[in-house]
This record gives C-alpha cells, structure tokens and sequence, in this order.
C-alpha cells in the first residue's frame, strides 16, 4: 500500500502555478499543509511577439511560411523547469506530484534523478486551482488506487 510518509511532499504545478504540501500526518492519514506557493505572470503569446511567420523558398520554387514561435508554452516549460531545479535542492524522502499532462512531461524532462527516485506517485491532473481538502482527498484517493 503506498502511503505519503510524515513531512512527505506533495507539489501541484501548472506552467504558471506551483503549490508545495507537506503532509502533518501520520501515515495512513493525510492531512496537508501548505509550505509555498508561487506564481508567474504569463501572457499570451500573441502579447509575447510580435514578429510575423518566417517564410521559406524552397528549391522547386514553393514558398511557405513556417509556424509561429509559441513563446507562452516556452516560459510555461522554462517555469517548469526551475520548480524541478528548485526540488532538485531540497532533500525530500517522499514526494506526489500533480501536473496536467504538458507540464508533467516538462517536469520529467528537467527532473534531477535524485528528484525522481522521491517520487513516489504522479498524478496527471490540474488541481492547481483547487482547495487543501480537495486537493488531500484526490491524492489520497490516487494512492489507494496506486496500490491496488
């Protein structure tokens, strides 16, 4: 049965948002504390750029534009990557992370393997915007089913 240790932690990150728990708990019960919380302003990219498309010749004499740089899911990744680095500094014995899915994959990618050896669940969801409690049952839930 997977159970989320005294002092465990649990981080909620979006690409703009993260949330740092610490479960006050002792195991099996979880209750959790919030430890930080930290945001980003992010603006759309449309207000990030304002260059248009490049354009490409090719040798046939076909021209086409190329796509657009997406300067709002690179500050999200960049984010993402500094909440890794971040976790990379502070020892946790165990760690839940919930991310959606974009994110998740960003934090993988940037993730010491000491970081990764810590956690002990991820959960692909955005809670970022949700209460404490709700927040602490949907991740009890998910190691209950973690364990089944």
């Amino acid at each position: 049965m997977k159970r989320l240790n005294r002092h465990g932690r649990v981080v909620v990150l979006d690409g703009a948002k993260v949330l740092t728990f610490e479960n006050v708990a002792t195991p099996p019960a979880l209750e959790l504390k919030l430890e930080s919380s930290h945001s980003q302003d992010n603006p759309p990219t449309r207000e990030l750029g304002s260059d248009l498309p490049g354009r490409i010749n090719d040798s046939t004499g076909r021209r086409s534009s190329m796509e657009t740089t997406d300067y709002h899911q690179m500050a999200e990744d960049r984010f993402v990557a500094e909440v890794a680095n971040t976790l990379a500094r502070a020892a946790h014995e165990q760690l839940v992370v919930v991310a959606p899915p974009a994110a998740l994959a960003a934090f993988r990618k940037a993730i010491a393997a000491a970081v990764q050896k810590a956690i002990i669940l991820e959960i692909d969801k955005d809670l970022t915007k949700h209460p404490t409690k709700e927040i602490a049952a949907i991740v009890a839930k998910a190691l209950d089913e973690a364990s089944a």
